[in-house]
């Protein structure tokens, strides 16, 4: 059985790994054959070595689409065939989060591909109850939690759905809150260093406003010359110490900030404007079953098709040569996709 294993920064080796079937399986596990696998900005990290909470080497993989081949003796929601996103977070009783349903950030919380090997392989053993069915290719299903991500960081705003709001960073993730923001009926500006990912966000949201920013210029001083009203939620996306320390100086009174993107250290703010504001901070980080059923329920209905998302594929074998050209600054690399089997 292959995996792609991350050994070090920098280097992926294509490894064979014992072989597991039906027999291996507990009693609310399901053996699956992993078809499709997102790459994410997580794993880039990793690969170059800034990813927090991290060891090597390490099974990358989290953005899973996979079809059910075999399913314990008590598992009756499954059936082999069925084609399912993951739910990638595995967490367990022990603590007030995970008992008021904040799976997604409980003490035990471990994500595949970070935490815990991932699913970068051809044949994994999950828990039953951490997949999704749905009727989506796999190819799209591996777009599932990726998406999640920014359904999340929009539940977590707690929207009135009249909102003018700030989305900063226009990666994949980015790209979801903006997704979902819309949805909810936020008057939306995407905010970006990169006029080629504005560009590309223009695109995929046709109506979207954007504002290019420079890292030598004052944030706040760039959006008020948009004219657009000070936004009321700010999303920021980035994972870039300068850009969310600026980000909290963007929302206006009585406003929030989410912070959707991981920095490896610590921020500073001014406390005296934060007051002034009475500003909310807050992070959100992974997503909950919620997430993926409702998610899925958008994809499968039309009004979410981030299919067009994909500019880079392979085969898993080929994966580790490509991987440096597709990391390559003039790219265009928005989301790839390794195939393990179509």
């Amino acid at each position: 059985m292959r995996a792609l294993r991350l050994r070090e920064p920098g280097h992926f080796d294509l490894i064979e790994l014992p072989e597991v079937g039906p027999s291996d399986l507990g009693p609310e596990e399901a053996l699956v054959r992993v078809c499709h696998v997102g790459l994410c900005g997580t794993d880039i990290h990793a690969f170059h070595g800034r990813q927090p909470f991290f060891d090597y080497p390490r099974i990358l993989g989290h953005e899973l689409g996979v079809e059910v081949m075999a399913v314990g003796e008590a598992v009756t929601a499954l059936q082999p065939g069925t084609r399912c996103a993951v739910e990638a977070y595995f967490s367990g009783p022990g603590d007030r989060a995970f008992a008021r349903g904040l799976t997604n950030c409980s003490v035990s919380t471990k994500c595949l591909g970070v935490h815990v090997d991932g699913g970068m392989r051809d044949v994994y053993i999950l828990p039953a109850n951490k997949l999704h069915p749905s009727t989506l290719p796999t190819r799209s299903l591996a777009l599932v939690e990726p998406l999640c991500i920014g359904h999340h960081a929009v539940e977590r705003a707690n929207l009135h759905g009249d909102e003018v709001g700030a989305v900063i960073g226009m990666g994949p993730i980015g790209l979801g809150v903006v997704q979902f923001a819309r949805l909810a009926g936020v008057d939306l500006t995407a905010v970006d260093i990169s006029e080629q990912r504005l560009a590309t966000a223009r695109r995929l949201f046709p109506g979207l406003k954007t504002l290019r920013v420079d890292p030598d210029q004052s944030l706040r001083e760039l959006w008020e010359a948009t004219g657009v009203e000070d936004p009321e939620v700010v999303w920021d996306c980035t994972g870039n110490k300068a850009s969310m320390e600026s980000a909290i100086g963007l929302p206006t009174n009585g406003g929030k900030i989410i912070l959707v993107g991981i920095y490896k250290g610590t921020l500073t703010f001014s406390d005296p404007d934060f007051h002034r504001r009475e500003l909310d901070i807050l992070a959100s980080r992974n997503a909950r079953a919620v997430n993926f059923r409702s998610v899925i329920n958008l994809m499968e209905s039309g009004l979410v098709n981030a299919d067009t998302w994909i500019t880079h594929e392979c085969e898993a074998a080929d994966f580790p040569a490509k991987l440096p050209a597709w990391l390559a600054p003039d790219s265009g690399l928005l989301k790839g996709v390794i195939q393990f089997k179509a």
